[in-house]
């Protein structure tokens, strides 16, 4: 019977999807990100992927990532340490921190792993982290790994977390640690700011810039750029599975940390470095955003007020928010896959978000409309939402 006990505790609650005759995850993707997308080999508009600028499927990245394997194959089949650093990996570290602004960059297989095992590498009992209170699973996650002090601050909040900076003595280092980019809303940190308290009380600022990179800032390059931030001595890490259109995560920072960081993060040292095609795909990227930026951002920006228009006319309630993100407050799962279900039936993809993803009760449906999306898809979802909203 132990077997019993031990397999009863993974148990599912299938409610919400048995109320809404729909379960809005794991949806079987037929084609890649195009204009229209297939899902379940039905024609559907992409309102739920973070291809912001569009580029995942542009012909210029595709070509660059096969050329790539044509030259190295799909794998170096070595970590970083070992075999896998090749010319294309270091040439993207070093293109990546000069985007960036920062000294040098470590790659990851993942954004979730680089914020996993940084903060076990650089943090441990004698210190304290204070994080925003919303951030990301994969920050919070990695600073309970650390196994140092932790303090939580109001979301945005500055006075509150001032004033757990001003109460936090005796520690051998602070980090303060938040988003640029809060994916569920929106919202952008008032990181200027937290910089600023960071050096008043000798705290050491930690930044996800995973929706900040390639969408914030006059020319792309995030947060620091966005908000004018200058000769930061904080640590930076950021998704190239989003606007940068690939995968894989980044650390950024001082030389001295990263070069620590490349013999002592495990998430680094042991895991197999990116593929040739991923490395190469990036770099195209990169090269797109700096000719190109302003003529996609425009479009990415002009589609989301379309979207935002649409669900004010139809009386949504949408959470207020500075980044190209429209996202709908629902109430409870129930009610969050029931929505996700109407836009799912009516043709509109979209990313629903219940707890852990935030509160209980405070479920979320999220729209993102990429560059990549024609104009006529934009207007027919748009009109689409309007309907369902107003019926």
């Amino acid at each position: 019977m132990y077997l019993n006990d031990f397999y009863n505790r993974f148990s599912l609650d299938e409610r919400p999807a048995e109320v809404a005759c729909h379960n809005p995850y794991y949806q079987r993707m037929d084609s890649g990100l195009d204009a229209k997308i297939l899902v379940h080999k039905h024609t559907m508009i992409d309102l739920a992927s973070n291809n912001y600028l569009g580029l995942a499927t542009d012909e210029r990245v595709k070509l660059a990532a096969v050329q790539a394997v044509q030259k190295y194959g799909v794998s170096l089949c070595g970590t970083p340490i070992a075999t896998g650093y090749s010319d294309l990996y270091q040439r993207l570290e070093e293109k990546l921190a000069n985007f960036v602004g920062l000294e040098e960059t470590i790659l990851l297989p993942s954004c979730y792993q680089a914020n996993n095992g940084l903060f076990s590498s650089i943090a441990g009992p004698q210190d304290l982290i204070i994080f925003d209170r919303c951030a990301h699973s994969s920050l919070i996650q990695g600073i309970k790994a650390a196994g140092c002090k932790i303090r939580p601050f109001l979301h945005n909040n500055l006075e509150h977390l001032e004033g757990i900076l001003q109460r936090s003595v005796g520690y051998r280092q602070v980090f303060v640690v938040t988003e640029s980019v809060f994916s569920t809303e929106g919202s952008v940190a008032p990181f200027k700011e937290i910089v600023q308290l960071c050096e008043k009380y000798q705290a050491l600022p930690v930044i996800d810039d995973s929706h900040g990179i390639g969408v914030l800032g006059g020319s792309g390059r995030g947060i620091l750029e966005e908000q004018g931030i200058s000769r930061y001595r904080g640590v930076y890490t950021a998704s190239l599975g989003k606007a940068m259109a690939s995968s894989g995560g980044m650390i950024s920072g001082e030389k001295r940390l990263i070069d620590y960081l490349k013999y002592y993060c495990p998430h680094l040292v042991y895991s197999t470095a990116l593929s040739p095609a991923v490395l190469a795909g990036t770099e195209a990227v990169l090269d797109i955003i700096h000719s190109e930026f302003g003529t996609i951002k425009g479009r990415l920006v002009t589609y989301q007020q379309e979207i935002y228009k649409s669900l004010v006319k139809g009386g949504f309630t949408v959470l207020p928010g500075e980044a190209p993100i429209n996202s709908i407050q629902c109430g409870s799962k129930e009610a969050t896959f029931i929505l996700a279900k109407m836009l799912y039936d009516q043709g509109i993809l979209s990313t629903p978000f219940i707890e852990p993803s935030v509160p209980i009760n405070d479920g979320r449906v999220r729209l993102i409309a990429g560059a990549n999306l024609s104009e006529d898809s934009v207007a027919e979802a748009a009109e689409i939402i309007q309907r369902i909203g107003c019926s």
